[in-house]
């Protein structure tokens, strides 16, 4: 299972790059430095001139692949909900039970980068790092609309509708799937951030474990039918 991830190539929406990165190696070097940078200093500080000192070329080069650092943002971020996507699918393939599926799935998120540490080009610790710190910046923008409808969220819309439908095995009538969905993985990532920066905003510790035990239970509890809650 593990050499069949290993082989996969994770598809960004083209519309986010002027050039694909991995097309050549200098690309890959700009996103993979990109990451590293980035995780080292935050995305406010982070800029295209100190990446192109770092990767030693020009900053008009960095410019050749990505409009703005921003689309580099949602261009690696992209690339891990792709990554994530894979995981789940993986994961949940073989397994009947609803319930048993969902707290796979959940893991997966939980977990992130697990023992893994590349993917490929990609340091994958590291952008799990930035998920937690810096992921709202993709969306918390004023052109967020725009951006929609180009496309540039879709990988992780497709993994919010991949749980909400486990969800709906569970329990077919529940209402608000999407919505439970999304509060659960952007909590996931604000609880790890909590705990970290924090911590009188969350009980929790910060280790995987914890927070998927308190999304699961979460989950589950607001799955029960209407009748059973009563």
């Amino acid at each position: 299972m593990k050499d069949l991830i290993s082989q996969l190539q994770i598809q960004v929406n083209e519309k986010i790059f002027l050039k694909d990165p991995n097309s050549s190696e200098l690309g890959r070097k700009i996103v993979r430095h990109g990451i590293e940078l980035i995780d080292s200093i935050g995305f406010e500080k982070f800029t295209f001139r100190k990446l192109a000192v770092k990767i030693e070329t020009s900053e008009a080069s960095v410019y050749r692949y990505f409009e703005s650092k921003h689309h580099l943002l949602v261009y690696i971020l992209s690339w891990y909900w792709g990554w994530i996507e894979y995981k789940i699918v993986f994961a949940t393939t073989n397994i009947q039970d609803p319930v048993e599926k969902l707290k796979s799935a959940l893991s997966v998120l939980c977990i992130g980068a697990d023992k893994e540490s590349f993917f490929h080009h990609v340091n994958v610790k590291m952008l799990n790092r930035i998920m937690t710190s810096e992921s709202s910046k993709a969306y918390l923008v004023k052109e967020v609309d725009e951006a929609n409808k180009e496309g540039f969220y879709a990988g992780y819309k497709r993994v919010i509708a991949r749980l909400s439908n486990i969800l709906l095995e569970i329990n077919p009538d529940y209402e608000f799937p999407h919505s439970l969905v999304s509060t659960v993985v952007e909590g996931i990532y604000h609880q790890k951030y909590f705990s970290d920066h924090l911590p009188s905003l969350t009980d929790l510790n910060g280790k995987e474990e914890s927070i998927l035990a308190f999304y699961n239970d979460l989950i589950l509890n607001c799955l029960q039918p209407q009748t059973s809650k009563k």
